[in-house]
Order: C-alpha cells, then sequence, then structure tokens
C-alpha cells in the first residue's frame, strides 16, 4: 500500500506547521486565505475568542465574475480590507493557510494591502 501523501494532505500539514507560529489576537487578528479552483475566500478571525470578525468571498452576490483568476482574488482582498478598516481593524498577521505565496494568493494579499491595511 502506498504512503504517499497528496497535494492537499501535504497543504494541510503546511498549514498545520505554520499555524504553530501565527495566532491572531484582538489588536492583531489572523487574516486566513482558502483557494478552491474556481473561487477564493478570506476571513479575519480573532482567535482568543474563535470568532470570525469579518470575510469576503468571490462566491457573494456583488463578485458576477468569475471568482478563480487573479483579478478576482485583488477584488476580494481590497473588500475584506475595507470591512476591516470599518471595523477598526488596521493590521493583521497573514495566514496563507499552506499555499504558496504566489498568484492568486499574492493578488489577495495586494488588495488588501492597497485597501489599508498592514501585514
Amino acid at each position: 500500500m502506498s504512503k504517499k501523501l497528496s497535494k492537499a494532505d501535504k497543504r494541510v500539514k503546511r498549514h498545520g506547521r505554520v499555524r504553530n507560529d501565527i495566532f491572531g489576537t484582538p489588536e492583531k487578528p489572523r487574516l486566513c486565505v482558502y483557494r478552491s479552483l474556481a473561487n477564493i475566500s478570506a476571513q479575519i478571525i480573532d482567535d482568543t475568542t474563535g470568532k470570525t470578525l469579518c470575510a469576503a468571498s468571490s462566491l457573494e452576490k456583488e463578485f458576477t465574475e468569475y471568482g478563480g483568476n487573479k483579478e478576482a482574488a485583488k477584488k476580494v482582498g481590497e473588500a475584506l480590507g475595507k470591512r476591516a478598516i470599518d471595523l477598526g481593524i488596521k493590521e493583521v498577521c497573514f495566514d496563507r493557510a499552506g499555499y504558496i505565496y504566489h498568484g492568486r494568493v499574492k493578488e489577495l494579499a495586494d488588495g488588501a494591502r492597497s485597501a489599508g491595511l498592514n501585514f
């Protein structure tokens, strides 16, 4: 029997290793990214209480285009940044969730930065 891990299993292992170091506090919550083939979503989480403070996704009604490209990722990042700024959140720690910081993940981060978030 093969003990070879799938790409998804490898990503989950990487995410576990990253999460050992990243922890969201009320002063500096965690911005967590989830990327699927057709969509992208992100949420800002306070890990001390275990609550999601705000979220944005390409599945929302205001995003009418295809959600699996860089343009959609940038728009999701900008929307999340604006929602966070409205809540008074200016600084977050970025949790890429085991994904490579490239392509859509990078565009989401750039969109959040352009909206005013610092990380």
